[in-house]
């Protein structure tokens, strides 16, 4: 598929672009700063303007694309990543307008021009956990995607937002939409940097819901979605099957869940983030794993 691809340049992007190219697509990186892999072509945009939106949404990926002389290809896909990646990096009010009008203008692009998949970064963020003044306890575990999304803060405000006009769009044209609520994105190198430390205080962990989404696993998400037609719009919680903690699921929820309603059978070491959705919608597998690297 030839994909249009913003924010690629990001933390999670760039292991998934490169994922995408080992899949065989042709992959557009649409960045303030370019991806330096090879085989990904790269276009400067900032897509919280309408205009470049639309404009590299009609433009070739490369020279190579002149050869043929039948015009600009069209795009398959557009996967949109591009965002201020949380609170504490700007300012509340811009954190909130780049992300929901970049959003937006990506929506608008790909709907009025005719392209018939987007996939689209939501955030872990949106339940209320994340970001909340203070400790704040889902409702239910393991947390769903049917878990109220009523977040305090600007980040996760503008990725309910970004849903809601994503299933606007969706209504109105009946193209494909589906968005990710992605858990905290882990790098391979970041399992021998990072995990012993959450290993000795799973305190470090209460605001990732104790979950996590191995950034190569991401990537086989976002390929499974752009091979899954019809589901109209969806939205999608991403993590790995287990936790960040070196804790059991019944030890974590009777440190720290309390008084909060455990829903079905859990298993022993099974994500209190749900996944269960998009294994059974898209067939999702992780097969990245902290013990993979760091067991004994």
């Amino acid at each position: 598929m030839r994909i249009l691809f913003t924010g690629g340049s990001g933390k999670a992007g760039r292991h998934v672009v490169p994922y995408l190219l080992s899949k065989g697509h042709r992959v557009v990186n649409a960045d303030l700063v370019p991806l330096e892999y090879d085989g990904v072509d790269n276009l400067t945009v900032d897509v919280t303007d309408s205009g470049q939106m639309f404009n590299a949404l009609t433009s070739y990926a490369n020279f190579d694309e002149l050869e043929p002389g039948t015009g600009v290809p069209k795009f398959d896909a557009v996967v949109h990543f591009a965002a201020v990646p949380r609170i504490l990096l700007k300012p509340d009010n811009e954190t909130y307008r780049v992300n929901t009008m970049s959003t937006y203008n990506v929506l608008e692009a790909a709907v009025k021009l005719g392209i018939k998949k987007v996939i689209f970064a939501s955030s872990e963020t949106t339940y209320g956990v994340c970001f909340a003044d203070g400790e704040r306890k889902p409702e239910y575990v393991p947390v769903d995607e049917e878990h109220p999304v009523i977040p305090e803060d600007s980040y996760a405000m503008s990725k309910v937002v970004n849903e809601v006009t994503a299933r606007s769009f969706q209504r109105r044209s009946g193209i494909d939409i589906y968005g990710i609520r992605i858990n905290n994105v882990i790098e391979p190198h970041e399992y021998a940097q990072n995990f012993p430390s959450y290993f000795a205080d799973p305190d470090l962990r209460r605001r990732n819901i104790f979950a996590y989404i191995d950034a190569r696993d991401l990537g086989q998400m976002v390929d499974l979605m752009l091979h899954t037609d019809g589901l109209g719009f969806e939205i999608f919680n991403a993590s790995n099957d287990n936790h960040s903690v070196n804790l059991s699921t019944k030890e974590i929820i009777a440190r720290y869940y309390q008084g909060v309603e455990v829903k079905g059978d859990m298993g022993h070491e099974e994500t209190v983030y749900s996944n269960a959705k998009a294994k059974k919608l898209l067939g999702f597998a992780p097969v990245h794993n902290w013990r993979d690297v760091l067991e004994g």
